[in-house]
């Protein structure tokens, strides 16, 4: 039995428990080191002895990692990669980005806007990974809980810095090979779809509210997107912004576009964050190529 004493794990130590484990035996470990069988040897006992437990199981067919080896191999293997991802940060020229950005939007923001920008921003700065959340609730950029967001608003908070990216116009949509051609052709039979107890404050359902107050809707959905691909569907009509049924064929406009529900679009951060350069870069680039037809 190896005594048990107080031992601080060193880097070196979790590379050498790393490379046992994935060489099995002292020589390949040694050849992944590039040191001898004897050193491999010698570092192993320390490490048991300062550890007071074995690491390894020595049998003929080689070093059998235990539990505990296991363990300390995959942290071997992400103190590697966190050492890898520094040295990358540390040799970017000055004019590339590295890092995680944050941004908060819908989900129809995000497939109809967002995206497609994200697209040629990986191109142009292909160190940048993002994290994307997509919810009704905005994101307490106060907390930065989100470095950007993107919102469809018309008073946007006022501690924030915003971009007003244009006007969100909507409209009345059927299925393109349902029967309805005209938003005088609605009964009391027509089906509708609506984000009503997601959204119960949208537009679109203060509108149909307003204009239909005796019609419920069929299908209750949480998010614009989902109106869209049901309304596709034949399954009813919904009231759909005109930016994320472009290009859908399978979709018909029914109604002119419905001014009072129009909103606005918004690009915001917080001030505290903008002086961060992927985020001010990230920023500016939405707010040249973030367009609302």
């Amino acid at each position: 039995m190896i005594a048990q004493t107080q031992y601080n794990l060193s880097a070196t130590d979790l590379e050498l428990v790393l490379a046992l484990v994935h060489g099995n035996t002292l020589g390949a470990a040694g050849q992944r080191l590039g040191v001898d069988t004897s050193t491999v040897f010698r570092s192993l006992r320390r490490i048991e002895r300062g550890l007071g437990q074995r690491l390894f199981e020595r049998s003929r067919s080689g070093y059998l990692a235990s539990e505990l080896a296991q363990t300390l191999a995959g942290h071997a293997e992400q103190l590697q990669s966190q050492l890898q991802a520094a040295r990358s940060a540390a040799q970017l020229l000055p004019e590339q980005l590295s890092g995680s950005l944050r941004i908060s939007s819908t989900d129809s923001i995000l497939h109809g806007l967002l995206a497609p920008a994200l697209r040629q921003l990986s191109s142009l700065h292909p160190q940048l990974d993002y994290e994307l959340h997509c919810g009704n609730e905005l994101a307490n950029l106060s907390r930065r809980d989100t470095d950007l967001a993107i919102r469809a608003t018309k008073k946007p908070p006022q501690h924030l810095i915003g971009k007003h990216l244009g006007p969100i116009r909507v409209a009345l949509f059927a299925a393109a090979q349902g029967p309805l051609s005209d938003i005088q052709e609605l009964s009391p039979e027509t089906r509708w779809i609506a984000p009503d107890d997601a959204l119960p404050e949208h537009p679109s359902v203060l509108w149909r509210q307003r204009q239909y107050p005796k019609i419920a809707p069929t299908y209750r959905v949480n998010s614009i997107l989902s109106v869209m691909e049901l309304v596709a569907l034949e399954l009813g009509v919904g009231v759909l912004p005109l930016f994320i049924t472009q290009g859908r064929s399978d979709l018909r406009q029914i109604s002119p576009v419905l001014d009072e529900c129009q909103t606005e679009l918004w690009l915001l951060t917080h001030p505290q964050s903008r002086h961060l350069r992927r985020v001010a870069t990230v920023y500016s680039y939405l707010a040249e190529n973030l367009r609302l037809s």
